[in-house]
């Protein structure tokens, strides 16, 4: 019985509570296993019966034992899990690379379909040194803020010296593009930005790094102090021009390669993105590299801005967390941002910017205790799901594990379960938490072969010593065929006999046998019936059904087709055979116009159900019988020299004064010119009918009120005296 858990709803989306073997076509063990996760093998010799395919070996354990397959007989690959690499967690940092996440390299070795868990360790070290870049909005409405934040230098420090020994600050300011309609060109204005001349002000820039990560509290505050407003038109600024160059610039910027990466953005403004350079003829992508030549980010009106996605994607890629310091009218835009942008937070500044060191502690505290575990290159059919083991722990999922409130040198750990879901070679991924240089590098290679450790005899006794045996089935020698290579192929060569075995070019005994010396051995079926036939093309459970049984219950299949019991009919044998249903009032089976079949009427083409009395699209018979009446009653007309033979079997007629029947009145003119009428009554058949001709002709309506026959012989006679 499969186990129902998390992991089994995540991956399948249900929870079976039967193993089950979805079998295709399997021709050897590795198409077994290949076939479905519970699928298994059972090698053992003579375990098919006669006529049995090779395929019965593979099916689920419980169901291969039940059919007596022995358990030290059945073949299933299991899964395996290789630490190659595990460097205890560091205890604190001491000017070494420190390692925060254990194990660091795993090899699984995994069946398809069938999940492995391994552990993951993480510790925060204690004083691990912090790089916190202070990203500053030096547009005209920050004037107030700068003032403030050129005394910052000494708080800040001892903000981050309360979090560890080894910190580093740098400085970085923005604005936005110099063209229009971000900026005003005027030369004048590009040299002097801000609007009052009393004040001083910088000429307006796009991006600048103006120090590099240094701890030194003197260096910060000499080089802020240095700092004066600058200005642009528009409101929302190149917040992501900045933070996208101070990303990608690390030789620049200074960041270390064990540190936790810090931006701080402080702005009162919103921010374009990707798209916005249209507005000044700017159509070239951001293309995510670092352009900085004398500390100026130079391809600022070259370069679109950075669409959101690139951004976060370099953040995560760099492992740098962004602080987004913003006053409260743009707290909602960050916000949203921040939602897209892994491991960031957002909060609030006071319009002077005084609270800033608060903020950043307070967002630093909030970023370092949220432990993010995350995967990269993730191959094609691979899933993952993580389980966080800790006091904070959230749900499991399938893209992250997180554990919230975690203080630095505690230690908690991540189920990681891995399952592929087709067979693959040489694949692998990474794993790491958000933020963290650490990783874990996953090598993955799925076992869809299977080792059967069979003897290396060729002439095994098993394949009648022709052949060895393969996972329980015979491999033949040269010269010899048949599932224990009983068959010689003499002087044909093997092609010449199996192409016996084709109907039609096909394939071989249709799939349902084996080519023994150029014929089909045909196997049986599951239902333990054999498939028969030359080719093995018929089997007899594949007939039509009536009422969920095979041929109604009335009857046997036999290739496909019933052949139905006595007193039984129809394609299923639904019907008894009965006429009961076409009898018609005159006591005909559909008046001989159509056959009788499951009790009802199949009538002839043109014939109307239910007892094909009438024929909506049949000839008009006053049209079609005319020559007959007209031979038969005044022996005249196209059948006048045969019209026994003719007419005679077709139409049984009469003369008469007055009509006595009335089911088909016609008045026809003869080939004489005259009217004739008669009356048809259609008997049982198609071509059947009794007819009553009036024995006189129609007279013309003309003077003489002659006899139609003597009034044209009078007009022959005028017309040869003229």
């Amino acid at each position: 019985m499969a186990k129902c858990n998390h992991q089994m709803l995540v991956f399948t989306g249900l929870c079976q509570n039967e193993e089950v073997c979805s079998k295709t076509v399997i021709n050897s063990c590795s198409d077994c296993i290949r076939s479905g996760p519970h699928c298994v093998w059972c090698k053992q010799l003579n375990f098919t019966k006669p006529g049995e395919q090779e395929a019965v070996r593979c099916d689920t354990r419980a169901q291969l034992m039940q059919r007596g397959c022995q358990m030290d007989e059945i073949i299933s690959p299991e899964n395996r899990i290789s630490i190659v690499k595990e460097t205890p967690l560091s205890i604190s940092f001491n000017q070494q690379e420190p390692v925060q996440l254990s194990p660091q390299n795993i090899s699984l070795k995994i069946r398809p379909g069938h999940s492995t868990t391994f552990s993951v360790s993480f510790k925060r070290v204690q004083g691990y040194p912090v790089d916190l870049y202070y990203l500053m909005d030096l547009s005209n409405s920050m004037k107030d803020d700068l003032d403030n934040v050129k005394g910052l230098g000494k708080d800040l420090f001892e903000a981050l010296k309360i979090i560890t020994e080894h910190a580093q600050i740098g400085f970085g300011a923005f604005v936005d593009k110099t063209v229009l309609p971000y900026t005003n060109t005027n030369e004048k204005k590009l040299k002097r930005p801000c609007d009052e001349d009393t004040q001083q002000c910088q000429a307006a820039f796009s991006y600048r790094h103006v120090l590099n990560m240094t701890p030194s509290e003197d260096e910060f505050k000499r080089k802020v102090t240095e700092q004066f407003i600058s200005g642009n038109l528009d409101s929302p600024e190149g917040s992501l021009d900045a933070i996208m160059q101070a990303a990608v610039c690390g030789d620049i910027i200074g960041w270390r390669n064990s540190s936790t990466r810090l931006i701080v953005l402080t702005t009162d403004a919103g921010f374009h993105m990707a798209g916005d350079g249209k507005l000044a003829g700017i159509l070239e992508p951001n293309d995510g590299h670092c352009h900085m030549k004398n500390n100026l980010y130079y391809k600022s009106i070259d370069m679109d801005y950075p669409s959101v996605g690139q951004l976060a994607m370099q953040l995560e890629k760099n492992n740098i967390q962004p602080i987004f310091a913003v006053t409260e009218n743009v707290e909602s835009v960050y916000k949203q941002l921040s939602k897209m942008i892994p491991k960031s937070e957002v909060g609030v500044l006071q319009k002077d910017s005084k609270n800033v060191v608060e903020l950043i502690k307070s967002a630093y505290n909030r970023l370092s205790s949220k432990v993010t575990l995350t995967h990269d290159n993730l191959p094609d059919n691979v899933k993952v799901v993580y389980t966080p083991k800790c006091k904070h722990a959230g749900p499991p999922g399938s893209s992250e594990g997180v554990c919230g409130n975690v203080p630095a040198g505690e230690k908690i750990s991540f189920e990681v379960t891995v399952v592929a879901d087709s067979c693959m070679k040489d694949k692998s991924f990474t794993i790491r938490p958000l933020g963290i240089k650490d990783t874990l590098t996953v090598s993955l290679s799925t076992n869809c072969e299977c080792d059967c450790n069979d003897p290396q005899d060729s002439t095994h006794p098993h394949c009648k010593g022709k052949g060895r045996v393969n996972c329980g089935i015979c491999s033949c020698s040269e010269g010899s065929v048949g599932q224990f290579c009983e068959c010689s192929t003499g002087d044909k060569d093997e092609h010449f006999l199996r192409a016996s075995c084709q109907r039609d070019n096909g394939t071989e005994c249709e799939g349902r046998g084996d080519c023994v010396c150029g014929r089909c051995k045909c196997h049986t079926t599951e239902n333990g019936k054999f498939y028969h036939g030359d080719f093995c093309e018929c089997d007899d459970e594949h007939c039509e059904k009536f009422q969920n049984k095979l041929c109604g219950g009335n009857g046997k299949c036999n290739c496909g087709k019933c052949e139905c019991y006595q007193d039984y009919e129809g394609s299923a044998c639904q019907c008894r055979v009965s006429d009961e249903g076409c009898r018609t009032l005159e006591n005909t089976v559909c008046y001989g116009r159509g056959i009788c079949k499951c009790n009802r009427c199949e009538c002839n083409e043109g014939y109307q159900r239910p007892r094909c009395k009438t024929c909506l699209g049949c000839p008009d018979p006053c049209q079609t019988k005319l020559n007959c009446i007209e031979c038969l009653g005044f022996d005249s007309g196209p059948f006048e020299k045969n019209c026994s033979v003719a007419c005679s079997s077709s139409i049984h007629s009469e003369m008469v004064e007055e009509f006595t029947i009335a089911s088909k009145q016609c008045q026809q003119k003869d080939s004489q010119g005259c009217w004739i009428k008669f009356n048809l009554e259609q008997l049982v058949g198609e071509d059947n009918y009794n007819a009553e001709i009036l024995k006189e002709r129609g007279k013309l309506l003309m003077k003489y009120k002659l006899p139609c026959i003597l009034y044209m012989s009078l007009v022959y006679w005028n017309d040869y005296r003229e």
